[in-house]
């Protein structure tokens, strides 16, 4: 038989097919993992980072760049002289009828009004603050079974008003008794334009809190960067009192008022970054 026609003969064709099944059952038999792994280390990018290695420098713009933040507050404050005293007063007034109890008030509150037009209080100064009309009732004969009962009506005004000549204000608190006001509810002071005296406060917030930081930066080894973030936390004003003057009064003498001084305070939060 020549070699051609034995190539092609069933013997030959049924040989190859025996080893070609062969080396696939070899192939099969290789553990799946064994090629996952290879393919794995064949493809991987990733470096190996080795424990307590520095970080690997990275110029990716989505990277985490590790910080060193310090977050301090400041604190501000600054004190002056007040020009301007606001007052709440009013009148209350009882009587057996709602009318009347209204009637009375009324009566009272446009003689306070009076007053302090009189003493030179402008309009804009005066604003009514509260108002009320309530029953009164006389709750003694709740032993005996009757319940409270009605005895009349109490009428309420109350009044805030911006005096600004504190020189006067102790004449004027006593004209407004004189002329029907029978409660004085508030009392303080304060400077008609604070906006300097706030600001002054922030500046001296903002350098209490960068002081802060440089001192803690260096007992650190560190040295301030750059402010991170800035907040103002509170921004408020109160009165300072001081000692009142201490004298002996005769009736003909105002009521004794001490304006002492006015505080406004400022703090602020601010975020610094550290450097080597």
């Amino acid at each position: 038989m020549s070699f051609s026609r034995f190539l092609q003969s069933p013997i030959f064709i049924l040989a190859g097919f025996a080893l070609l099944s062969a080396c696939g059952a070899n192939r099969d038999s290789q553990p799946a993992e064994a090629g996952l792994e290879a393919t794995a280390e064949a493809f991987d990018p990733s470096p190996v980072i080795k424990p307590n290695e520095p970080p690997l420098d990275t110029t990716h713009p989505n990277s985490v760049q590790p910080e060193t933040t310090l977050t301090i507050r400041g604190k501000g404050d600054v004190t002056g002289r007040p020009d301007l005293a606001i007052l709440t007063l009013g009148v209350e007034q009882s009587a057996t009828t709602a009318g009347d109890a209204m009637a009375l008030n009324r009566e009272a509150m446009n003689g306070v009004f009076e007053s302090l037009k009189a003493r030179g209080i402008e309009d804009r100064d005066m604003q009514t603050s509260n108002f009320s009309l309530q029953p009164v009732y006389d709750y003694s004969r709740r032993d005996d079974g009757q319940g409270p009962r009605l005895t009349g009506y109490r009428a309420a005004n109350s009044l805030t008003v911006r005096i600004r000549d504190l020189n006067a204000l102790g004449e004027t608190m006593d004209s407004l008794i004189q002329a029907g006001g029978n409660t004085f509810s508030g009392l303080r002071f304060a400077m008609s334009d604070p906006r300097e005296a706030r600001n002054e406060a922030r500046r001296k917030a903002i350098r209490d809190a960068i002081s802060k930081a440089e001192l803690y930066a260096a007992e650190a080894g560190y040295t301030v960067a750059r402010i991170v973030t800035l907040s103002e936390i509170s921004a408020d004003s109160g009165p300072r009192p001081i000692t009142a003057m201490a004298r002996s009064l005769e009736r003909s003498e105002p009521t004794p008022i001490a304006s002492g001084e006015v505080q406004y305070d400022v703090e602020v939060k601010v975020e610094f970054e550290l450097r080597k």
